[in-house]
Parts: structure tokens; sequence; C-alpha cells
């Protein structure tokens, strides 16, 4: 390939993506569990502006990680979030993963009210007392509804990962986020992803 090497041992790649990580990450910013996130977080994206811009609060990371161990369900906004959640990660566990975006239900309520299926995701989703962990990574109305949801006292979630992408909406739904009293994990400004929110409940479940 006109002189070009590549690396195609994919433990070697990851070794080597994680070293390379590591070498921008300044010392000593991160606690041991945060600085896993970050780099799990980094690899997904490549994205080095994720050290000035993740914010996890002070229990999330053990709240994450106890509540996975007691088998809980993951609700994601999106299917491409519970498709890049690690299967066997999951299984070790007991914990499954839901995504109510097409259910016929969510589809209904979503158009009799004129709101955005995310949204009517969110108020189904509640309803189930197992739907301890959520994870959001695509739509802001999803993260706003939801914590909507726990102000009304209709929720309360053991962790929330918030990292919705995008121009309207996202950074203020983390902002929301914030200001609650619920663990959460969450990216500042528009940036996020599914990507994104699979990463950090990937990084979690290796940790647990």
């Amino acid at each position: 390939m006109n002189g070009m090497h590549f690396i195609c041992d994919p433990l070697e790649i990851e070794r080597k993506s994680f070293e390379i990580i590591d070498s921008h990450i300044p010392a000593g910013k991160f606690g041991s569990k945060e600085l896993w996130v970050l780099k799990r977080v980094i690899h997904a994206t490549a994205d080095f502006d994720y050290v000035e811009t993740l914010r996890i609060s002070h229990d999330a990371i053990d709240a994450g990680i106890n509540a996975f161990k007691k088998g809980v369900t993951i609700v994601t906004d999106t299917k491409m979030v519970a498709a890049g959640i690690n299967k066997k990660a999951l299984n070790k566990w007991g914990c499954n993963v839901k995504c109510y975006i097409d259910d016929p239900d969510v589809v209904s309520y979503a158009k009799n009210n004129c709101i955005t299926r995310s949204m009517a995701a969110m108020i189904k989703a509640v309803e189930e007392p197992d739907n301890r962990v959520f994870a959001i990574g695509n739509a802001p109305t999803a993260l706003y509804q939801l914590v909507e949801l726990v102000k009304n006292r209709k929720a309360r979630p053991e962790l929330i990962i918030g990292v919705p992408v995008g121009f309207v909406g996202a950074t203020e739904s983390k902002e929301l986020l914030k200001a609650l009293d619920i663990p959460y994990i969450t990216i500042e400004g528009r940036k996020g992803g599914s990507t994104i929110a699979a990463a950090i409940v990937n990084a979690l479940l290796y940790m647990a």
C-alpha cells in the first residue's frame, strides 16, 4: 500500500490507541474511574475536546456500577445506542436494554399529543420499575422530558447518561440535567451522540 505500514492486530491497535490518548490527557486532572470513562469516550470519537467538556457528578460512576450489578434495564433513546452497548458485558450482570421509539403506544401517544416520539418514549419508559438507567445520545427532547418526569416525581433513575447532540435544545437539556439531584454523566455544549452514550455505558459495564 504505497509503502505505508498498517497495524493489523486488533489488540495492538487498541493498545496503541490508548497510548496516544494517554499522552494527550493532563496528568492528575481526573480520578482513575473518571479517566477510564473519558478515555472510552475519546477512543470512540477521536476527539480530545471531551477532556474539557465531560461532566460526571461525584456519585455517578459508583451509582452506575451498582445498578448494573443488580441486573437493571438500560433505556436508550435510539436503537443506535442500544446496538453499541456490549452484549457480553450486559449478559454477565443480567442486564438488558430497551428502546421504546418504535413502540406502537409511543407512536400513537406522540401523534395524539403533538410531541416527539423521543418524549413519548420516556413517558412510557418510566412506567416500568426495572428501567433504572437511562442513556440518551441523540434526542434533546428525550432528555428534557426525562428531566421533567424526575422533577414531577414520576421517575427516579439511578443514573442518567445525557449526551444528546444537536443545535436545538442539546446544550439546554444538559444544563437542566445538571440541576437535578440525580447521578449524571453529560457532555457540555452541542457535542454528544449515540456513540458516546454507548461508550459511557460500556465503560461502566467494564468497570463493574
